[in-house]
């Protein structure tokens, strides 16, 4: 496809960050792209994105940057390239979640230089993301957000304007709360049913069809089924800073989050038991452990009565 709708910038191309990448290429875009691992420079080198050698160089080839990002020090990082580049003001959409603090202080540091920042986190999986299947929860200034409606559709299928600045992370620690709580009562019912001698694809198949289902269980509980939990989609490791980041933010306010802190102890196990590079599905391999439950010895041992 020609290449012409502009020229756009992502810093971070693992999971998420590749994803938009791809469908940005897809879309006819020229994405100029950077990461720190090699392993996803070539891959998105594979699929069209031209790779620049630092995020300075980014900033100076691309007006609009996307970021999407582990951690606050790699987005200070990333401010700190932008704000040296030899360009005029560029804007920089935020889609990774972090604490309100740190995307206020990347914020400040942009303006102070020229630069306008977006926060704009996204509701979706990875898998999501690689089908455009996602929704942007855009905060900021509202011109700045018409301006990038294109570009959102290139590689989501909703861009929603909250308002003011930061707006966008609130209404994704709201969204990750559910989240958080749905895969693992998702892993619940699934470690039950398993328990009591159902077949794992007729319990999918089954709350799939019936008033149970959520989005979470339909795109998590195919991976609990086949006790496989990678190539991931959100890896338990990186979910625990989103956690972290949802439980400060909810104790800051006083708000009360009872099940949301229930799953904490079934994450926190996952961690322990091997799973940091896996799928936050894997939280159902912890309840089964937990349940002494072997795969198939329920069923097989009902078979022989």
């Amino acid at each position: 496809m020609a290449r012409n709708k502009g020229t756009v910038g992502v810093v971070g191309l693992g999971i998420m960050g590749g994803a938009f990448a791809e469908n940005l290429v897809a879309a006819g875009w020229r994405v100029v792209g950077y990461d720190i691992d090699t392993k996803h420079r070539r891959a998105l080198a594979r699929a069209g994105v031209e790779i620049a050698p630092d995020a300075r160089e980014l900033a100076a080839e691309a007006a609009t940057i996307i970021t999407s990002l582990p951690n606050p020090g790699a987005l200070m990082q990333t401010v700190a390239a932008v704000v040296a580049a030899p360009a005029k003001a560029r804007v920089l959409i935020e889609t990774s979640t972090l604490a309100l603090a740190d995307k206020h202080k990347a914020a400040r540091t942009l303006e102070r230089a020229g630069h306008v920042m977006l926060d704009c986190p996204v509701s979706g999986t990875g898998s999501q993301a690689k089908v455009k299947d996602i929704v942007i929860y855009a905060s900021g200034d509202a011109k700045t957000i018409r301006r990038q409606r294109p570009l959102f559709a290139s590689f989501a299928r909703a861009a929603h304007d909250l308002g003011e600045f930061g707006n966008g992370s609130r209404m994704k620690y709201v969204a990750n709360l559910l989240v958080a709580i749905n895969n693992v009562a998702a892993a619940e019912a699934m470690v039950l049913g398993m328990k009591a001698g159902l077949d794992p694809q007729v319990i999918q198949d089954m709350v799939a069809a019936g008033a149970g289902t959520s989005r979470v269980f339909e795109l998590r509980a195919p991976m609990m089924v086949k006790n496989r939990y990678d190539p991931a989609t959100m890896k338990v490791a990186i979910w625990q800073k989103d956690m972290k980041v949802i439980g400060e933010f909810a104790a800051a306010l006083g708000a009360p989050t009872p099940l949301f802190a229930a799953t904490r102890p079934v994450y926190d196990k996952a961690m322990a038991n091997g799973h940091a590079a896996h799928d936050t599905a894997a939280v159902c391999a912890v309840l089964e452990r937990q349940a002494g439950l072997r795969r198939g010895t329920r069923r097989k041992r009902r078979a022989r009565r």
